[in-house]
């Protein structure tokens, strides 16, 4: 017969549950969808991703500076162009992500934070902890898409 003993959490696994090093929220029963709390929390855990990006963005701009040489094989210079070009395209798309980021921080300072852009209901915690720049509920989002991958194909 096996035991269904609970083991303590470890370290590790508390940090593989945080989220941009924030512990995620946990809702008490009948508490008010996007209080106090929830806006701070989310706020947090905006502020922590951004601070994260820019952190990045940064080490990107050195290691491009301290990295370019000028190598005299093409096949090597081939390859540093080509990290460059990832390493840039990926910058760019976080560079949008700040963007949604912002958005949603601004959100949060009008009170607009958490709620569908389309239909006005609750995004919810859950899926907000999973994608804090979610703008769209569940449903509304899956419409959308179904949408694009129609007008796609």
């Amino acid at each position: 017969m096996k035991s269904t003993v609970k083991k303590p959490a470890t370290a590790a696994d508390k940090a593989d549950n945080l989220i941009h090093g924030v512990t995620p929220y946990v809702a008490k029963e009948g508490e008010e969808y996007m209080n106090d709390a929830q806006r701070a929390h989310f706020r947090q855990v905006l502020l922590a991703w951004r601070q994260e990006l820019m952190e990045e963005a940064d080490r990107t701009m050195h290691h491009l500076q301290d990295e370019v040489a000028n190598l005299p094989d093409p096949a090597d210079r081939a390859t540093q162009e080509e990290e460059f070009a990832l390493e840039l395209r990926t910058r760019d798309r976080e560079r949008k992500l700040l963007k949604k980021i912002e958005k949603a921080l601004d959100q949060i300072d009008k009170d607009d934070y958490g709620y569908c852009e389309a239909c006005g209901i609750e995004i919810g915690i859950r899926r907000l902890e999973a994608r804090p720049t979610a703008e769209l509920c569940i449903d509304c989002k899956e419409l959308a898409e179904i949408k694009e991958k129609q007008l796609a194909g």
